[in-house]
C-alpha cells in the first residue's frame, strides 16, 4: 500500500487591522504578505539568538606532589550528558569543533635519564664482552646514546665507548676489503669474520668523528667545554693505547689541533704528554713519522705562532738515541761500506745453483709475506722511517732559523745542540750562518739599548722585539750549538775533512764575560718563579720572557760553552795558550761578582783547566815564569790582543778571603794544580 502524505498546515494570519477598523480584503493581505517576506534575514536570527553553553566539569581529586612540583590530577572519564539542540546546526557541530587533546609524553628527571643510560651501557657493554662477533650491532646503539642532550649521559658514553673499543680491536691494522675480495668464496668462518671487523671499523669511524665534533667545543658554554674536555681525553687514551689501528691521523689531528693554540690549559698539557709518550714508546717509527709531519705543518700554518713546549717534544723521539746516520733538511746520508786501508772491501761471491737460486728466492718471498702478516717492521724499514722523521724535524728547525721567530728561537738552538751528531756537513754551513745573525743581532741591540739608557729616549715602536727575547741566553745556546755540531761529527772527518772557523763564536763570548757575570737573573732559568719589578716598565715583557723551554740556567749555559771552548773533547791540545791564558783571567776576576754558587761552579771549571792547561798558564800565577811585557787590556775585544800573560792573578788572594768555605778550598786547588804543573 502506498503511504499517504498529509497536507501540510499552514497557519492562520490575521490580516492587520487599519485606523478605522475596517477588515482589508484578501487579496490586498496577501501582497503585503509576499512584499515583506523579500526583506526576511533567517540565518541572522538565528546567529543572534543565546546559545547554551557546556558545564565544564570540576576536578574533584586533590593536587599530587612529583618532582616537577605539585600537579593537578585529571578528572575522571565519565558519561557525558546529551544536550537538546532545535535545529540542525547544533546538532553534533559542537562536538566537531571540541579541540583534540594530545597526550604529552611524560617528563622524566635528569637523574632518571643517568641512571637508566648507565643500565644500559652496562648492558651493552656485558653483551660485547661476552660475544663480539654476535653483539657488535650493538655499538650502534651507544653512538644514539652519545647524541643525547644531556651532557652527563654523553660523556658517560664517551668513556664508555673508549673502554669497549679498547677490548675490541685487535693487534694489526683492517685494511678496507676491495671488489675482489667481497667476490671470492671463502669459508663461513672467514665471511663472518670480515663482517664483523668491518662493522667495528665503520662503529670506531663513528666515534672517532664524534670525538673530534666534540673536541671543537661547538656551540661554546660550559657544557660544551667539558665535554671537549671529555673527548680530548679519549682521543689521548685512545692514540696511546692503540696506535697501530686505523683512523690515527685522525687522533692526531684532535692532539694536533688542540696543540696549535697559543694560551696552554690543562688539556693541552695532556695533549702535550701525550705526544711526548707516543714518541718514546714507538718502536717501529711510523706513527712518529705521521706525527712529525701533522707538526710540520701545523707550524707552518700557523706561521710559528704557538707555544714552544710543543717544539719541545722533538727532543722525546727515539731516534736521538737509536738512529746512526746522518741527515740535514733534504737528504740523508746513506751508509758508507766498511773500508781497508782506505779501500772498499768486495764481497766475496758464493757459488749457488739454479736449483738453490730459486729456492732462496722463494724463501725470502715466504718470508717477506710472514713479516707482513704479523705486522712487524724490519731494521731496515725502521731506518728509513726514522730517516724521513729526522728530515721533517730538520725542516722545522730551519724554517724557524729563517723566519727568526723570537719566542721559538731557544727552543730551537736547545733541539740542534741535541742532534748535533746527527747532522751531515752539508748542513754546517746554513746553521752557522743562522747562528752568526743571532748573535751578530744580538749585539747590535744591546748596544742600541745601551745608548737608549744614556740619552733616556724611550721609544716603544722601536724596541717591540727587544723585551720578547732573552738574547743572552740565545747568545750562549749559539755557542753551545756551533761547537756541539764540531763535537758531534766523527774525530777522522773533523781533522781532516772540516774546515770550520769558529773564532767568530769565541769571540763573542769572551767580550760578554763581564756583562753576563754582573746579570742579577744569573741562576735564574728561564722557567724560573720570580717577580719582576713593579715599577719597571718592562716588568710585563719580562714576566712574558719566562716561557723559555730551556730548564737550564744563566751560569749552566755559560760554563758549557766556556767547556766547550777550553776543555774540547776532540783536540784539548789544540787549544792556543794566549786563549787559556786571557779566558783564566777574565773568570777570576768575574768570579769576584759571582753569588756563592755560581762561584763555586766557575772556580770548579777553573780547576779542570789548569788541571789539562797547567802548563800553558802557569806564568799567571807564578811571576818567576812570567813571558809578558806591556800592560793586560781586559777590556780589549779581541783575545790576541789583551796580553794575557803581561798580568797575574791577584784575584785569588781575595777569594782566600770568601766566606764560604767551599770556596776557599777551591782556591786552595787550583793554585795546587799549578804548582804541580811546573
Amino acid at each position: 500500500m502506498s503511504r499517504t502524505i498529509p497536507a501540510a498546515k499552514r497557519r492562520r494570519l490575521s490580516p492587520p487591522e487599519d485606523d478605522g477598523g475596517a477588515v482589508q480584503p484578501v487579496q490586498n493581505k496577501k501582497a503585503s504578505y509576499l512584499a515583506n517576506a523579500a526583506k526576511w534575514d533567517l540565518e541572522q536570527d538565528y546567529e543572534q539568538q543565546p546559545r547554551k553553553q557546556k558545564k565544564q566539569k570540576e576536578a574533584a581529586k586533590l593536587p599530587v606532589r612529583t618532582t616537577e612540583g605539585w600537579q593537578t590530577q585529571p578528572a575522571a572519564d565519565g558519561a557525558h550528558e546529551e544536550e537538546d539542540s532545535d535545529s540542525f546546526l547544533g546538532s553534533g557541530s559542537e562536538a566537531e569543533e571540541e579541540e583534540e587533546v594530545v597526550a604529552e609524553e611524560p617528563k622524566v628527571s635528569s637523574k632518571q635519564q643517568i641512571l637508566e643510560a648507565k643500565e644500559e651501557v652496562a648492558r651493552i657493554a656485558t653483551l660485547v664482552n661476552e660475544d663480539p662477533e654476535e653483539h657488535i650491532g650493538a655499538l650502534k646503539t651507544l653512538a644514539a646514546l652519545a647524541a643525547s642532550k644531556n651532557i652527563t649521559v654523553r660523556k658517560l658514553t664517551l668513556v664508555a665507548q673508549s673502554a669497549i673499543f679498547k677490548d675490541l680491536i685487535p693487534g694489526y691494522r683492517i685494511r678496507p676489503l676491495t671488489e675482489e675480495n667481497m667476490t671470492d668464496k671463502v669459508s663461513k668462518e672467514v665471511r663472518k669474520l670480515r663482517a664483523f671487523e668491518q662493522k667495528l671499523v665503520s662503529g670506531y669511524q663513528a666515534y672517532v668523528q664524534d670525538l673530534a665534533k666534540g673536541a671543537k667545543r661547538v656551540g661554546g658554554g660550559a657544557a660544551a667545554a667539558s665535554v671537549a674536555t671529555v673527548a680530548i681525553a679519549c682521543a689521548c687514551s685512545m692514540l696511546l693505547a692503540v696506535p697501530h689501528f686505523n683512523f690515527r691521523g685522525d687522533l692526531l689531528g684532535i692532539i694536533i689541533g688542540k696543540l696549535s693554540t697559543r694560551h696552554p690549559d690543562a688539556e693541552f698539557v695532556k695533549c702535550r704528554s701525550t705526544l711526548e709518550k707516543l714518541f718514546e714508546d714507538d718502536e717501529e717509527g711510523n706513527v712518529s713519522l705521521d706525527a712529525v709531519t701533522m707538526l710540520t705543518k701545523m707550524m707552518k700554518s700557523r706561521n710559528y705562532h704557538f707555544d714552544e713546549s710543543v717544539l719541545n717534544t722533538f727532543l722525546h723521539l727515539r731516534l736521538l738515541s737509536e738512529f746512526s746516520q746522518k741527515a740535514s733538511y733534504n737528504s740523508v746520508d746513506k751508509a758508507e761500506p766498511e773500508r781497508i786501508n782506505g779501500k772498499k772491501i768486495k764481497q766475496q761471491r758464493e757459488f749457488r745453483t739454479k736449483k738453490l737460486r730459486k729456492q732462496l728466492k722463494e724463501n725470502k718471498k715466504i718470508e717477506k709475506e710472514f713479516k707482513q702478516a704479523d705486522a712487524t717492521v724490519g731494521h731496515e724499514e725502521r731506518d728509513r722511517m726514522q730517516a724521513e722523521t729526522l728530515k721533517m724535524v730538520f725542516v722545522a728547525y730551519f724554517r724557524i732559523l729563517r723566519a727568526r721567530s723570537g719566542k721559538l728561537m731557544g727552543a730551537v738552538l736547545e733541539g740542534l745542540a741535541k742532534y748535533a751528531h746527527l747532522i751531515n756537513q752539508d748542513f754546517f754551513g746554513d746553521i752557522l750562518e743562522a747562528l752568526r745573525d743571532i748573535i751578530s743581532t744580538a749585539e747590535v741591540s744591546a748596544a742600541a739599548q745601551l745608548d737608549d739608557d744614556e740619552e733616556e729616549d724611550e721609544d716603544e715602536e722601536d724596541d717591540n722585539e727587544a723585551p720578547d727575547r732573552n738574547l743572552t741566553r740565545e747568545s750562549l745556546l749559539c755557542v753551545i750549538t756551533a761547537f756541539a755540531l764540531l763535537q758531534g761529527q766523527d774525530v777522522t772527518k773533523s781533522a781532516s775533512g772540516l774546515k770550520l772557523d769558529l773564532s767568530f763564536f769565541i769571540t763573542h763570548l769572551y767580550r760578554t764575560l763581564h756583562a753576563v757575570s754582573v746579570n742579577p737573573d744569573i741562576e735564574l732559568s728561564a722557567k724560573s718563579l720570580h717577580l719582576a719589578d713593579p715599577n719597571s716598565a718592562e716588568a710585563q715583557p719580562q714576566a712574558e720572557a719566562t716561557n723559555k723551554i730551556n730548564v737550564q740556567t744563566t751560569i749552566v749555559l755559560l760554563i758549557r760553552s766556556l767547556s766547550s771552548i777550553l776543555l774540547p773533547a776532540t783536540a784539548i791540545r789544540a787549544v792556543p795558550p794566549n786563549r787559556v791564558a786571557a779566558f783564566c783571567k777574565q773568570l777570576m776576576t768575574i768570579s769576584l761578582q759571582l753569588p756563592e754558587r755560581s762561584c763555586t761552579a766557575m772556580l770548579g771549571l777553573l780547576n779542570q783547566v789548569t788541571k789539562a792547561h797547567g802548563r800553558k798558564v802557569n806564568a799567571l800565577w807564578i811571576t818567576e815564569e812570567r813571558r809578558g811585557d806591556g800592560v793586560f787590556d781586559a777590556l780589549k775585544p779581541e783575545i790576541e790582543g789583551s796580553n794575557p800573560f803581561a798580568g797575574t792573578v791577584w784575584e785569588g788572594e781575595i777569594l782566600r778571603m770568601h766566606f764560604s768555605p767551599t770556596i776557599r778550598e777551591a782556591v786552595v786547588g787550583i793554585e795546587k794544580n799549578v804548582m804541580e804543573s811546573r
